[in-house]
């Protein structure tokens, strides 16, 4: 009886149950409990994950990095999605993987799938690819789900887990963070489609942009002609003074040690404090402690293997949009205007 292992926070329907009463404002004590320790539980999954991709990334380009999805995004997405239940939450553990090209990304998600190890893929190879069929919003990528699953004693705990791997190329990578710096800058979630719709809709034309400027695909709008769209985009970003919003940032001050596990702090005022630590423990109850001593902040923990690492991997936490803009400074050039001669700067006719 003692070889018994249950799921962690009691079972998958107790940690469901839990997600359902977060959802409705009637959260216990023992039901943040509960979801605190399902929560921890997959710093496991991630620590084997993140692992296994290193090693078959080791001697490439391909940047790794890891996130732990923080307690207050936990529970918006509950909020946001009715149906969600959290027990089946599947990216609370989420490794990233950054490509300099679509090649790279394709040849090394094929062999990955490939991969003998007993940690099954949940989902059909089509079922998230966001680069074939984007999303409104301008989001690509591509994102597998695999389950945890393995015999050993030290492990079987974490059997039912989920774990998101996400394969995003550099470009794809430069978009999704300047929609996460917007969110942190701004009163709006382009993201999540919330706040001013004027944001989102500048946000999905610069998508497309960079889609067919730097990566030969179409985007969102893929009906559009491309003069069509650079019109439409220069439109949209003077509405909203995306760019220049953008380009006003100044790149967050924190310091990143060489140790490989990092806690970013938030305040109102989007300061950055950063944290760092040896060990996977002891950052791990760190992240809880800080979490119950400002319950009102963002806070975040990530491991990467240097500071270069993690400040690609995670620009959008420092404020970081300047390849962003480099990029769209560059599309538009190449998108629909042969005649273009610097940012929002037309030659007069």
């Amino acid at each position: 009886m003692n070889d018994i292992v249950t799921f962690p926070g009691g079972s998958r329907k107790r940690v469901n149950r839990a997600g359902n009463n977060v959802r409705d404002n009637a959260a216990t004590a023992e039901d943040l409990a509960v979801i605190e320790e399902w929560r921890a539980a997959h710093r496991g999954v991630l620590n084997t994950f993140q692992a296994v991709l290193r090693t078959r990334t080791k001697g490439t380009k391909i940047t790794v990095a890891q996130r732990h999805k923080r307690k207050n995004t936990i529970f918006g997405k509950l909020t946001r999605l009715p149906d969600m239940q959290l027990g089946r939450m599947d990216d609370v553990a989420g490794c990233r993987l950054i490509f300099e090209n679509l090649d790279d990304l394709h040849q090394f998600r094929s062999r990955f799938h490939k991969a003998r190890f007993n940690h099954d893929l949940r989902n059909d190879p089509d079922k998230y690819n966001y680069i074939a069929q984007p999303k409104e919003t301008g989001y690509r990528g591509i994102h597998d789900v695999y389950e945890y699953n393995v015999n050993s004693k030290t492990g079987k705990h974490l059997t039912g887990l989920y774990i998101e791997i996400q394969y995003r190329t550099l470009v794809q990578h430069a978009w999704a963070t300047a929609v996460e710096v917007i969110g942190f800058v701004t009163e709006s979630q382009p993201k999540f489609q919330q706040g001013d719709k004027r944001y989102e809709h500048a946000m999905s034309l610069a998508s497309e942009m960079l889609t067919r400027a730097h990566e030969g695909l179409k985007g969102p709008y893929p009906e559009k002609g491309d003069r069509e769209v650079l019109e439409e985009f220069l439109a949209a970003d003077h509405a909203v003074g995306l760019l220049q919003t953008l380009r006003g940032l100044n790149e967050a001050k924190g310091e990143i040690s060489g140790n490989k596990n990092t806690i970013l702090i938030f305040s109102e005022t989007s300061a950055l404090e950063v944290k760092t630590y040896r060990d996977a423990p002891e950052a791990l109850r760190a992240l809880f402690e800080l979490e119950k001593q400002m319950p009102d902040r963002d806070i975040v923990l990530v491991r990467a293997d240097s500071s270069d690492e993690v400040r690609l991997a995670f620009r959008n936490y420092f404020s970081d949009a300047r390849e962003f803009i480099r990029l769209i400074d560059d599309a538009c050039g190449k998108v629909g205007v042969p005649e273009y001669v610097g940012p929002h700067q037309f030659p007069a006719h």
